[in-house]
């Protein structure tokens, strides 16, 4: 299997998902993309601005987030449903390029971009992205067109080799600060990282994009990264090339490390939920069409 999502995979879904172990006449217009529409397009109205309460306001459009913040009442101000811009914000490091079972991160991620990127194109939404970690390229910004062609010039770059390297999440929170200050009022992004690892300054980022845009996180995991495997002794490195000795066999060790892991899901879990934001959990042995509609339904029941 290649460590590489392959462009014709990423093609074939705008059509149906079968390419990922779905039937192949269960078309994805039929359930995805009429879900997404009628998550994030049903209203008919697009977000504009954040202002004063005022005598008469329909109590419904309260921002609760800014009201508690400022202490006064707040509500949030829409216009007439036009084009809407998608950004899809991706973790293209060479960490991604792990997994046990299933696929890898690096393929899953791109999987759920396109099925989202193909669901907004159908909506006729004008789709972008932000691609982060790549050592070689750095940040890459696509911006938000109209149309197919920006869609396709974001799955042809997630499917170009990630060289080797030393990366961290401080390049997350600059793709997230390149949005807060690039996107188009009122966008809807989704953030596809391995986000279960970061925790410094992601609340108070993703805050900030709440203000202005609807996000939604899709931390991607693999199974080995809640239950590490027992493989005996084993040598680990980190970014910085320090090498670590850990013997896997070692019980306590194995059920420390799923704690430590649960317990960043629950502040992950806890933030979303403080914020309003969106929370579909992606897993490399996911269907991920299976999830992202899951996920959808849930995030609709709590709108």
């Amino acid at each position: 299997m290649s460590l590489h999502p392959q462009l014709d995979d990423l093609l074939e879904l705008r059509h149906q998902a079968r390419a990922l172990g779905v039937a192949a006449n269960h078309l994805v217009n039929s359930t995805f993309t009429g879900l997404y529409a009628s998550v994030f397009r049903g209203t008919g109205l697009d977000f504009d601005e954040v202002r004063e309460y005022q005598a008469g306001d329909d109590i419904r459009n309260m921002d609760w987030l800014v009201t508690a913040r400022t202490n006064t009442p707040h509500l949030k101000v829409f216009r007439e449903e036009r084009q809407r811009s998608v950004i899809l914000c991706i973790d293209t490091g060479p960490h991604m390029s792990f997994g046990t079972r299933g696929t890898f991160k690096s393929i899953q991620a791109a999987r759920t971009a396109a099925l989202i990127g193909w669901a907004a194109s159908k909506q006729h939404d004008r789709v972008g992205g932000v691609l982060f970690g790549n050592p070689a390229t750095g940040l890459r910004y696509f911006r938000a067109t109209p149309g197919r062609r920006g869609l396709w010039r974001l799955l042809r770059a997630l499917t170009e080799p990630v060289e080797r390297g030393d990366t961290d999440e401080s390049q997350l929170m600059a793709a997230l600060q390149h949005m807060e200050s690039g996107a188009a009022t009122g966008s809807l992004i989704f953030v596809i990282a391995p986000l279960n690892q970061v925790t410094t300054g992601l609340e108070r980022i993703l805050g900030n994009l709440k203000q202005r845009h609807d996000v939604v996180l899709l931390p991607v995991d693999d199974p080995a990264d809640r239950d590490l495997p027992a493989m005996g002794p084993v040598i680990f490195s980190n970014a910085a090339g320090e090498l670590l000795e850990v013997d896997t066999d070692n019980a306590a060790g194995r059920a420390a490390f799923r704690e430590d892991w649960e317990l960043r899901r629950a502040e992950l879990q806890q933030t979303a939920y403080r914020l309003g934001l969106g929370l579909i959990p992606v897993s490399t042995t996911d269907d991920i069409h299976r999830t992202l509609t899951t996920g959808l339904r849930h995030y609709a029941g709590r709108r």
